[in-house]
Order: structure tokens, then C-alpha cells, then sequence
């Protein structure tokens, strides 16, 4: 959901996800004289209306390093940002006030105010959700400081050294829920639920499944197979006892990929597809709790039908060669990548000639206003060139990815590369140790690009697809293209700017790396506030992208 208000020359975009709300300011030219910031003051979520804080002060003011300020006396300067204490499905309210005066004495002006709504996770055609996982390792240190001090309890007691439930359930933030909840829908014999999963290990996934079976839902499983494969051997564990006509092992010598499920009512022994889940989620440990994930389930009788179709040649046993055949003569992409009758689709691999691959960079390179995007893997050159963009172009290009690549961090300046991967096990100056274990390397899984983010008519593609030459043309991977949906757009947009920020800062507070751009504050102390209003200086000087983010994000000022 998006609003838009406008007050003493002030104005404010809001763009609500699921779990996260993005704010862009705008202001006019003559406003910026003086400008310290902004100060943020929310009410909503059966909250008292209060002021939001920052986390850093103006040079000379006390401040306990790593404690949260109120934005009254540390205002954002910043033209965007983004409020993660938010629920599901609920109204807030959020004033902007314009902050005037002296960092010793701050002038709280008044400005706009706009009422939003964050996404459903329970109603609604597209439910889209996010895990919190490991770009929440600040807040996760501050919300359960001794797990450190229990993991080395266990360690010396010879217990397994696990999180403990509050805290993985504080990471999943609902996405272990969004699983178990659908496949629960499978009440009872008038229920079909077929499963196509690469990763079949979590128990309480493996249990609720299996409760399904015993409830006398018609259940069937095609899971990843190969020979001398761990991962088939993980897959055989958490597998065994099934009957064993409603398995199929997909044999390959590739990978799986794929993580859907499809709900089906059943009568007179045929399903009629009701529901597709899918996203980028393995159904395991790291995949829930501990990777950036997403979940989406569609409540689509037509992208439902399209994932079930594929089930059903799959669990037929099916080879690759013929599965890729199947997907070239039933899955055909459209030739124009946004094509005005198919607004929504759903993709799948392998496939031959790459034609997916062609598709996504004809969608990349029709962006206008902005591309962001967050992706895991080692991704086709073709997708890399066309996210990297031509030199010194206009478009804002905001993302990560979790491998060091010509991508890596990029920063819509083209400049300071970081790694999303770079853990500060230690600590950061005012910032706490970082406490989630991830122990895979894989801090980001999504596989995500949002096109015209900031336009009405926003480009989402998202799925298990890794945008690489292997997943079109040897994996089994699914993907889907939704386009004109700003709500969808909303829920990826935002978290996926969370994920960016978050990383972006981490790597900013690291004191051996450093910004080549010339600091319009300069001379300030570290991880302090302008204590006047140059830092708006790049957000209004005409051509750079500091004033595109502002022109583009926000909305228009009188």
C-alpha cells in the first residue's frame, strides 16, 4: 500500500510491505535552509503514539554508544527510511516533522502525516513474507544478550548447541508459520497437497507434512535425488517409512531446486489447484531461521494450475531431457518480457536456448527509474551487465549480492563495493557481537529483482530461479514475473532495501573501509550528524543520483 501527503512544503511517500514500512521525505528548495533533519513520530499496532529513533547524535552531545535516540534529538538525515517494528495487517500512522534551530537546542517544526496499512499474511490474492534471519544480528543481540553464554554452556556440558525457541522463532518471523499453516490447509481427504522440494529436512516441516498424510489428505512428494548426494541422503532420512507411491526421487545430476507446493481440492478423485506456495525458502534450518528467505504463496487458481501441471509430469518420472522438453512446448515465455495480457507468470527450468535468461535481461534493461535487486549466487554475465547498467546512467541501481562479484554491494553511486557476507564477530564501535551462527556462508538466498520500484508500474521477479546459465538449463527451478502490482512490489521493495541498509551501514561502520565520495560534512567526527544542513548538499545538487533517490522515492513538493 502506498500514501502520499504534503504539508508547509513537506511532503512524504510511504510504501508499506508486509513487515516493514519505507518512508521518502521530500522537501522543497527554499525548506532546506537550516534543515537538520527529520524527526519521525508513529501511532498504530495498539502503540501509543511515540517518536521513532536513530542511532546516532550531533558531535558534542553525550550519547551511550549502540542506545537508540529519539529522532526529537537525533533527527534522520536522510531523504528515506524505513520502520522494521511493524505488524502484519495493521494501520499506523506516521508523522514527519521538518527539525530546524541548533544541535543543542532543535526546533521540532510541523509537516506531514500519512495512515498506511502493512500487507496480510493471512488474507489477500499474494501474501509475500520475509524471515528476519541474519541482517537482524544487531537487534537479535540486544533482544537475547546471554545466548552466547548459554551456547557455551551447552558447549561445555556436551549439549547440542542450539538457539533456543524464542530466538529462532524471532528469526523466522512468521515464514515457519506461513509453511506449516498452508500445509495444514490439507485437512482431510478432500485435500490434495503435492510437494516439489530440494531440501526436505526441518522436523516441524517433516512432521506437519506427514500429520497431512495421516489426516487423509492425498500427499504426494517429488524430492531431489542423486547418486552419492548428501543431500538426497538427508532428503531419503526425513522420507522414510512413506508409502512409496506417493514419493518420486528426481534423479539428476544437477540440482532440484525447486521449493513449492500446491493445495488442491479433490473430488471425484481430481484436483482442482487452489493455491501455490513457493519463493526461495529450503525447507531447512539455515533456509527458515538463518538466510534472507522468502515465502509467497498466491492464492491463484491459474498460477496454482501452472505449478501443478509441472508436478504432474515430474512425479510421472519424467527425465530432465524430457522435463526440458515439456517446459519448451508448455511453458513458452512470451516474447515481449511484459506483454500487456499477461501481467502475472510463472516460469520454469530447465529449458532450452536460455530463453529465460533473455527474458529477465529484456526486463532489466526497460527500467526507467530504478533496478534493486538481491541475489545469492554466481549469476549469467548477461544478468550482471544488465544490472550493472551503462556508465554514469540515471537509473538507480540499489542491491546485493552474496558473492563477491562486479555487483557486490552495489551502491547506486557506483562506488564502495562491500560483501554482505562480512561478519563483525567482535563487534562494532557502539554495536554489539553478532550472535545468530550462521555457519553456512549464506547470508542472503533471495533471488529477487524489483524493476520500477518507485514507478506504478513496478517488475517483481522472484522464485528459486538463481538467474545463472545452470538454473535455465540444468536445474529443475521455478520462477514468477509480476508486473503492475504495487502492493507485491511493496513487500519485496521494502524488505529487500532493509537487507541493503543493513549491510550498507555494517559495512560503513568497519573503520577500514571508507566512502571516496566527498563528505559535504566533512570534518565531523565518525558515526555523527551533520551539525547543519550540508548533508542535504548532494540531495539537491542537479544530476546526482543522491537527488534521483529523492526525486524518485519521494514525492513531488510544492
Amino acid at each position: 500500500m502506498r500514501a502520499t501527503d504534503e504539508k508547509n512544503h513537506v511532503s512524504v511517500k510511504a510504501y508499506a510491505g508486509t513487515t516493514g514500512i519505507l518512508l521518502a521525505m521530500n522537501v522543497a528548495q527554499e525548506r532546506r535552509e537550516g534543515l537538520l533533519g527529520f524527526a519521525l513520530r508513529r501511532e498504530g499496532g495498539n502503540r501509543e503514539a511515540q517518536w521513532l529513533n536513530g542511532m546516532i547524535t550531533f558531535p558534542g552531545i553525550e550519547h551511550e554508544p549502540g542506545r537508540p535516540l529519539s529522532t526529537e534529538q537525533a533527527p534522520i538525515q536522510k531523504f528515506r527510511w524505513s520502520d522494521y517494528r511493524v505488524y502484519s495487517d495493521t494501520a499506523y500512522k506516521y508523522e514527519v516533522h521538518p527539525v530546524y534551530g541548533t544541535p543543542e537546542s532543535p526546533s521540532i517544526e510541523d509537516g506531514p502525516a500519512i495512515e498506511v496499512r502493512t500487507e496480510s499474511v493471512r488474507d489477500g490474492e499474494h501474501r509475500v513474507l520475509f524471515n528476519r534471519a541474519a541482517a537482524a544480528s544487531q537487534a537479535f543481540s540486544r533482544k537475547f544478550p546471554n545466548v552466547d553464554e548459554e551456547l557455551e554452556k551447552a558447549k561445555e556440558e556436551g549439549r547440542p548447541q542450539e538457539l533456543p525457541d524464542e530466538a529462532l522463532a524471532w528469526l523466522s518471523r512468521g515464514l515457519l508459520e506461513q509453511i506449516t499453516e498452508f500445509i495444514t490447509r490439507a485437512a482431510d481427504p478432500t485435500w490434495a497437497l503435492d510437494i516439489a522440494i530440494y531440501e526436505y529436512e526441518l522436523p516441524v516441516i517433516v512432521d506437519t507434512v506427514k500429520a497431512a498424510l495421516d489426516r487423509g489428505a492425498d500427499v504426494r512428494i517429488v524430492f531431489h535425488a542423486a547418486s552419492g548426494d548428501t543431500q538426497t541422503e538427508e532428503n531419503e532420512k526425513s522420507l522414510a517409512g512413506w508409502p512409496p507411491e506417493r514419493l518420486r526421487p528426481r534423479v539428476t545430476s544437477s540440482i532440484f531446486h525447486d521449493k513449492f507446493a500446491v493445495l488442491s481440492r479433490v473430488k471425484d478423485g481430481k484436483r482442482d489447484p487452489v493455491s501455490v506456495l513457493c519463493g526461495s525458502t529450503n525447507w531447512t534450518r539455515s533456509g527458515v531461521y538463518l538466510q534472507a528467505n522468502v515465502v509467497h504463496i498466491a492464492e491463484s487458481t491459474e498460477l496454482a494450475d501452472r505449478y501443478l501441471q509441472l508436478f504432474e509430469f515430474l512425479f510421472g518420472g519424467a527425465t530432465v531431457p524430457q522435463t526440458r522438453e515439456w517446459i519448451d512446448s508448455n511453458d513458452p515465455l512470451p516474447e515481449d518480457p511484459l506483454p500487456d495480457d499477461r501481467p502475472m507468470f510463472a516460469g520454469f527450468s530447465p529449458r532450452s536456448g536460455q530463453k529465460d535468461l533473455e527474458a529477465f535481461v529484456a526486463m532489466i534493461d526497460q527500467a526507467q527509474r530504478d533496478v534493486l535487486f538481491c541475489t545469492a549466487f554466481d549469476l549469467d554475465d548477461r544478468i550482471e551487465n544488465a544490472l550493472l547498467g551503462a556508465p554514469h546512467d540515471d537509473v538507480l541501481r540499489i542491491g546485493l549480492q552474496n558473492r563477491p562479484s562486479v555487483i557486490t554491494g552495489f551502491h547506486r553511486d557506483r562506488t564502495a563495493d562491500f560483501v554482505a557476507t562480512a561478519y563483525f564477530k567482535e563487534g562494532l564501535e557502539g554495536f554489539l557481537a553478532e550472535k545468530t551462527r550462521q555457519q553456512s556462508g549464506i547470508l542472503i538466498h533471495t533471488k529477487l529483482v524489483v524493476v520500477n520500484f518507485t514507478s506504478d508500474a513496478p517488475v517483481v521477479i522472484s522464485g528459486s530461479h538463481n538467474l545463472s546459465a545452470a538454473a535455465s538449463g540444468s536445474n529443475d527451478e521455478n520462477f514468477l514475473v509480476m508486473r503492475d502490482e504495487t502492493d507485491v512490489a511493496d513487500c519485496y521493495g521494502v524488505e529487500l532495501m532493509r537487507l541493503y541498509d543493513h549491510y550498507r551501514t555494517r559495512w560503513f561502520l568497519d573503520p577500514d573501509n571508507t566512502d571516496p565520495r566527498d563528505d559535504p560534512c566533512a570534518g565531523r567526527p565518525p558515526n555523527t550528524l551533520c551539525p547543519d544542513d550540508r548533508w542535504t548538499t548532494n540531495y539537491f545538487e542537479e544530476g546526482t543520483l543522491e537527488a534521483a533517490d529523492r526525486e524518485r522515492f519521494g514525492a513531488p513538493v510544492s
